[in-house]
């Protein structure tokens, strides 16, 4: 498991809640879920459940799930009111099936194989009831790959509290298998006169072309309704709305 999800869990929280607007995704992902009438949701990559309250807010029966226990022990720090599991969303048994699962954060990107993005999809697809709702973000190939063809260094700064963070990504791609591409980061504390190094985490992450996605959906019994473009930190992305056959 990557580093950033489990020693580094503390500064992912802190840095990424200046770099998300989570009550936007919130109103996001709602609103998509009220459209096709869902009154329930599982959220896969929760990480450190930001979005739960709001949820339970908006009057959703909710469940966060994900594979790290450092993020989760943030999340149920943050809201012990909230239900949290920790599961593999390649292969997980729910104690109730919902109406919907909503995958977040762009986590579909750490499926960097074909049989890894099958597995999750037909885990899930046994987690919902009959005409139940998928819906997830990706990183677009087709825009992002041309941007880091040659690697690309980055650099994102966040305040949080008391504390500045600094973090240098550099992203490569790896022709190995699918369209992923090498995330290597360093992360540093800002001090009066100097960096400070915390950490450094380094990822394989895939991106998607929609032609791709569509075929994972039919192989896994999901019919797809709708892909909605839609920016976010980072990466071009797209939204991806399916219903189980």
């Amino acid at each position: 498991m990557n580093n950033l999800y489990t020693q580094l869990s503390e500064v992912y929280e802190a840095m990424y809640l200046t770099f998300i607007n989570y009550e936007e995704e919130l109103n996001f992902y709602s609103s998509l879920l009220k459209k096709y009438h869902c009154g329930s949701v599982l959220e896969i990559g929760c990480g450190t459940g930001n979005l739960a309250p709001g949820f339970v807010r908006q009057g959703f029966e909710y469940c966060g799930m994900d594979i790290s226990s450092e993020m989760l022990k943030i999340a149920k720090r943050n809201y012990p009111q909230n239900r949290f599991i920790e599961a593999d969303m390649r292969n997980f048994e729910l104690d109730e099936k919902l109406a919907a699962s909503i995958i977040t954060g762009r986590t579909i990107s750490y499926l960097v194989t074909n049989k890894n993005v099958f597995d999750a999809f037909t885990s899930i697809n046994k987690n919902l009831f009959s005409r139940g709702i998928l819906c997830f973000d990706c990183i677009d190939a087709n825009k992002f790959i041309p941007l880091i063809k040659n690697g690309e260094k980055v650099i994102h700064k966040a305040e949080f509290e008391t504390k500045k963070f600094h973090r240098e990504s550099y992203w490569q791609i790896d022709l190995a298998q699918s369209w992923t591409f090498t995330w290597n980061s360093v992360y540093y504390e800002e001090k009066e006169n100097h960096l400070e190094k915390i950490g450094e985490d380094k990822s394989a992450i895939r991106a998607f072309c929609k032609d791709e996605i569509i075929l994972f959906l039919e192989l896994t019994g999901f019919r797809l309704k709708e892909i909605v473009s839609r920016p976010s930190y980072a990466f071009d992305t797209f939204v991806v709305v399916a219903e189980k056959i």
